[in-house]
């Protein structure tokens, strides 16, 4: 028999919001109610008959309520099978049959988020809960678990539509969705015990996910699992697809960057700035980043440092695109790049960019530090006679973001904190600098007075002779070869500045 008719059912929860009309149910129901502590008292208030979980195990609640439901009287009525057997020692022990159990845990993940009091977060790992899940979906063939508040809206559903007789099917989706609490509770308390110590473990729980638009190509299915809401507001345009998401995340690293001081606005192409500009005011900035690269700029992401006014949405409507990312946007901007219905506008939120990251390869994961390292004028070290003017240093220094988040190997070539040219994911730095100075030249820029950054140090002097050549006078680079002598010393000879950062920025 695959159906259950629910006659008793045992309820321990910490959040009681949506609990009401559940309980509701089951009485009119005539289901036998069992409780401890507050939710017992607030099923009492309710008017609604509860038994407290004392009278089956003759014990009061102890050790400050760290001990309540850990009896063989409630894990005898919740783990029997509803066989001979079985039933015949429930009958001997006078121990009730529970053929549902409701359990919403201690927030441990909220507690962690909220103090560093070891304490507090101890006392917040849930041991009756989540013993109470595992033993209730582990007999999901006789009994029925609602593991969380957020699968009260589905069992209410359940409740209503069978009259608390739930096919085995039924219980048994239960049952994953309980296992799938109770692990992502476990890696939470393993992840705050392993933080600091040299155990290398890769254990993620990620809670919500979203079905996008399609993957990398329209014929892969993707799934993104992640809290995008956290990140931002969605105020216009189509689903989200792998693609978008992927460029989504370049815009924001590379924005953060110079999210503080006068407007910046960006342009990506597959993961690469095409176009990247400051100035002092938002329309002036656009106007620059675009005239970078105006061709690669279309269909491109678009995304700024602050909020978007109606003559930046003017000039910027005039454009497709894919999606425009800001900390907000204007009223009287918003109505306008909302009148076309499949552009994705994205109002960014302040968050927390993680620690740690992580990708996929070899049927297996990498993990690293994220490169949170952003260059300043006192990691700079001047390792030329000539030393950079001011003017100088303010480029390379935005060089050195532009670069950073461009495939390697990458050159970016700046004026007047103006990206002017590009070259990436390229097999050599000689060929990514070539292409730099080709895209320059192509759109129009003038490269004498320009300062050049490299992603990574120059084997060679052939770089610095090219940008040399091209009216380039300052660079900027990590250094570290066995040959950075070769490329100062031409440095030295034809009066070029170059500092060092100390600091490689590959981006694979």
């Amino acid at each position: 028999m695959s159906a259950r008719k629910i006659q008793s059912a045992l309820i321990s929860v910490y959040h009681k919001d949506g609990l009401e009309e559940i309980v509701k149910e089951l009485h009119q129901q005539g289901v036998q109610i069992y409780s401890t502590g507050g939710t017992q008292k607030f099923i009492a208030k309710l008017d609604i008959p509860v038994t407290a979980v004392e009278d089956i195990t003759s014990y009061p609640s102890i050790l400050d309520g760290r001990v309540k439901t850990l009896h063989p009287a409630v894990f005898g009525g919740i783990l029997a099978r509803r066989e001979p057997a079985h039933l015949e020692q429930l009958e001997e022990y006078k121990l009730p049959q529970i053929d549902l159990v409701i359990v919403d845990l201690y927030p441990f993940e909220e507690t962690v988020a909220t103090t560093n009091e070891e304490a507090a977060i101890i006392e917040k790992i849930d041991i009756g809960g989540i013993s109470l899940i595992r033993a209730a979906a582990k007999n999901y063939r006789d009994v029925a678990v609602v593991p969380s508040r957020g699968e009260y809206a589905l069992f209410l559903e359940m409740l209503k539509e069978t009259g608390g007789e739930l096919q085995l099917e039924q219980r048994r989706e239960l049952a994953r969705r309980a296992f799938k609490v109770s692990s992502n509770y476990d890696i939470a308390i393993f992840n705050y015990f392993n933080e600091g110590t040299t155990d290398i473990a890769f254990k993620y729980s990620i809670h919500r996910s979203d079905i996008l638009r399609y993957g990398e190509n329209p014929h892969q299915s993707g799934v993104f699992f992640g809290d995008f809401e956290a990140v931002f507001d969605k105020l216009n345009g189509k689903d989200i697809s792998y693609n978008n998401l992927v460029d989504i995340d370049a815009a924001v690293q590379i924005m953060r960057e110079l999210r503080v001081g006068d407007p910046a606005f960006a342009i990506l192409k597959h993961t690469n700035t095409c176009g990247l500009a400051v100035r002092p005011t938002l329309k002036e900035a656009w106007d620059a980043a675009l005239e970078c690269d105006n061709v690669s700029a279309f269909g491109g992401i678009f995304i700024c440092n602050t909020t978007v006014d109606l003559p930046t949405a003017e000039a910027i409507n005039e454009l497709f695109y894919e999606v425009l990312i800001a900390p907000d946007f204007a009223p009287d901007a918003l109505e306008l790049l909302s009148s076309k219905k499949k552009r994705i506008l994205l109002k960014l939120k302040d968050y927390a960019i993680g620690s740690r990251s992580f990708r996929s390869l070899l049927n297996g994961v990498v993990e690293q530090d994220t490169d949170l390292r952003q260059e300043t004028t006192a990691d700079l070290e001047v390792v030329t006679k000539v030393a950079p003017t001011p003017e100088q240093v303010s480029d390379l220094l935005f060089a050195s973001i532009a670069v950073k988040h461009l495939k390697s190997n990458a050159i970016a070539l700046v004026k007047n904190k103006q990206l002017i040219g590009m070259g990436c994911g390229q097999p050599s730095r000689v060929d990514a600098l070539k292409q730099a100075i080709a895209k320059a030249k192509a759109f129009g820029f003038d490269l004498n007075g320009a300062v050049m950054a490299s992603d990574a140090f120059f084997p060679f002097p052939d770089c610095v002779e090219i940008a040399d050549g091209e009216g380039i006078k300052a660079v900027i680079q990590p250094g570290g070869s066995i040959k950075d002598k070769d490329s100062i010393a031409y440095c030295d000879e034809h009066g070029m500045a170059m500092v060092m950062t100390g600091h490689r920025h590959f981006k694979h």
